[in-house]
């Protein structure tokens, strides 16, 4: 697999930096996850559980070794740099500070390891007045304005249904690391990278900054292309009170699905800008979709060559053959349904193991291959160096 023989200590916990890691798992990397002592991985507690493990901890968690290492302790502290001295990448995500009271920050780390490819990801970076914030995904979108921009259908910013700030992270983290590591191969020299989650968010709306940057002004959310100002690209209530959308707003598409209406007076409408004079043709959707239900106008648009989906709850979600045809949903031997690989290699592709560790697993196994005596690791247990599993 791509990323066999490498190396990574993962000190960080909840979402970003947990996802990030597994995706390297899942390519063959060995991800060594250091857990704090009191409890753990928070996420082993959160949500629903299957066979005693939360689903949250198994869909981030799988594949990994688990040790679990009392950093305020002198011995847990060389266990820990003697792990990072070990190992290509380290990631963490406490707020700013907090390693380097730990004595696990970059620096530290690269005294021993000069090549180690470090990454922090925190909510607003290591720099900045709002560095010191605490802070998860909702609190990151607020200040970025991305969450200005989820309304709901009565125009009120809304719960948004992906944590946005975490997710990008990680995929940005993930891709930091891989460029980090090419580099490396090249100058022998590891790297330092700062990831913030408002970063993250901002670089993600390069097509929603029109107004923005053109007129120095927030934008007309309801108005925007891609936030309900288009007809073709919208979302309709169905006769059964669900819902489906129209997802490009291409012309051809507006030709003919009105066409089709026998409605193409509208067409012209459709090649304006988004906005106010596309009302009357999202005024004329509302009320033809609402004379079907959802699963007639599935039907209805069968074979019909527009940009057509139903609103589909999770479970049908993970049950929609698209899904299912990718192996994005797969079962393990116990029938128990986990998230698959969406990085596809033709070469060298990924593999999952569908095991997640329980806690402070590897402890021992690490701390003999890190070259502490039974003597030493036996004093290390007494002393609850190693938590309580």
């Amino acid at each position: 697999m791509k990323l066999t023989g490498i190396k990574v200590l993962d000190l960080s916990l909840f979402l970003p930096g947990p996802l990030l890691t597994q995706m390297m798992a899942d390519h063959g990397a060995e991800v060594i996850k250091l857990e704090p002592i009191n409890g753990g991985e928070p996420n082993r507690e959160i949500g629903q559980k299957r066979n005693g493990k939360s689903v949250y901890f198994d869909n981030t968690h799988r594949g990994k070794k688990s040790v679990q290492v009392n950093l305020k302790t002198e011995e847990g502290k060389e266990f820990a740099l003697r792990l990072a001295t070990r190992c290509d990448v380290v990631v963490e995500a406490f707020r700013p500070g907090v390693v380097t009271r730990l004595g696990m920050d970059y620096d530290s780390i690269k005294a021993r390891n000069p090549n180690v490819v470090y990454a922090s990801l925190s909510a607003f970076g290591q720099t900045g007045p709002y560095q010191n914030k605490p802070a998860h995904d909702l609190a990151t979108e607020a200040y970025a304005g991305i969450l200005s921009a989820n309304l709901g259908f009565d125009g009120k910013p809304a719960m948004p249904a992906i944590p946005s700030a975490d997710m990008l992270t990680s995929m940005m983290g993930l891709s930091a690391i891989l460029m980090a590591l090419l580099r490396r191969k090249e100058t022998q020299q590891g790297d330092y990278i700062d990831l913030a989650m408002m970063d993250s968010l901002l670089a993600c709306v390069p097509n929603n900054l029109g107004a923005v940057f053109a007129d120095k002004a927030p934008p007309v959310v309801k108005q925007e292309r891609t936030w309900g100002g288009a007809a073709m690209y919208n979302i309709y209530q169905t006769l059964d009170d669900k819902y489906i959308v129209l997802g490009a707003s291409e012309i051809h598409f507006a030709e003919t699905l009105l066409n089709k209406f026998q409605r193409p007076d509208l067409i012209p409408l459709c090649r304006l800008p988004p906005g106010p004079e596309q009302d009357p043709v999202k005024d004329f959707f509302s009320t033809a979709f609402q004379t079907k239900t959802q699963a007639q106008w599935v039907e209805w648009f069968d074979g019909v060559n527009v940009a057509f989906a139903p609103v589909n709850d999770l479970r049908q979600g993970v049950d929609d053959p698209q899904i299912r045809a990718r192996d994005m949903i797969i079962e393990d031997p116990l029938g128990r349904e986990h998230i698959g690989i969406p990085i596809k290699f033709k070469n060298e592709p990924g593999r999952i193991n569908f095991q997640s560790p329980e806690l402070g697993a590897d402890n021992l196994d690490l701390a003999r291959r890190l070259g502490f005596d039974e003597y030493q690791i036996q004093s290390m247990q007494d002393k609850g160096v190693f938590g309580t599993q």
